[in-house]
């Protein structure tokens, strides 16, 4: 019945739960822009898919390969926005209260964007390996991957670890505004986009309904400083 009452395990539990919902429901959409964003005429590097715009990719999807096709990558792309949900806002606020502990930092700018860039560091890290796995099924032409493990698999064999780090500071780097401009949000700066509203808002809404379950099974939480 305390709203300051916080579980760790449920907050990764839900935001885990909440990422995957919505990579499954977004995967299509995802695949289409993924294979847009790789297409040149001019310059074609990798696998080159030619639609005239997001509706026109989806549909020769459907036709050549049915709604298997629109879900191609759906796995990786799930496991990939679970990760980076389970620990976006546990990290964040698990490095905020540190750095007041330890440091002595008053709550403010400085210590929401310190906290922010630390949860986009661990975000990044836990969600670019998956991330990579997903965007070379997302690309590929026929079934040249069997599943996410065959992907990963002969990703390793072929590249080294390394490969699934591949692009990892332009991923960071996309990362880390996002997580500063959500921190700002608690300040009320006006830094939100669409993304970032439902994030918040789907965030709140699932802790409500966890609230409901812990004071029905008798979960108990730990005190936790916001």
């Amino acid at each position: 019945h305390d709203p300051t009452v916080q579980s760790f395990g449920i907050n990764i539990f839900s935001g885990a739960a909440s990422g995957i919902l919505g990579a499954a429901a977004g995967s299509p959409f995802f695949l289409v822009k993924t294979r847009l964003q790789s297409y040149s005429p001019f310059l074609p590097v990798g696998t080159q898919h030619n639609y005239n715009g997001a509706a026109d990719g989806m549909r020769k999807i459907y036709q050549s390969e049915g709604i298997k096709g629109l879900y191609r990558g759906v796995g990786p792309a799930m496991v990939r926005t679970g990760f980076g949900s389970s620990v976006q806002l546990p990290t964040y606020f698990f490095a905020k209260r540190r750095l007041v502990k330890h440091l002595g930092m008053k709550e403010g700018m400085p210590l929401h964007i310190a906290s922010s860039t630390a949860s986009g560091f661990v975000v990044c890290c836990v969600m670019h390996p998956p991330d990579t796995i997903m965007s070379r099924m997302y690309n590929q032409t026929g079934n040249l991957y069997k599943s996410a493990f065959d992907c990963l698999y002969r990703t390793i064999k072929t590249e080294g670890i390394m490969a699934m780090y591949k692009g990892y500071f332009a991923h960071l780097a996309r990362i880390l505004p996002h997580t500063v401009s959500l921190s700002l949000q608690h300040l009320g700066s006006g830094f939100a986009d669409v993304r970032q509203i439902l994030t918040l808002t789907l965030a709140e809404q699932t802790n409500k309904y966890m609230r409901r379950v812990e004071s029905r099974f008798g979960f108990i939480g730990t005190k936790a400083a916001m």
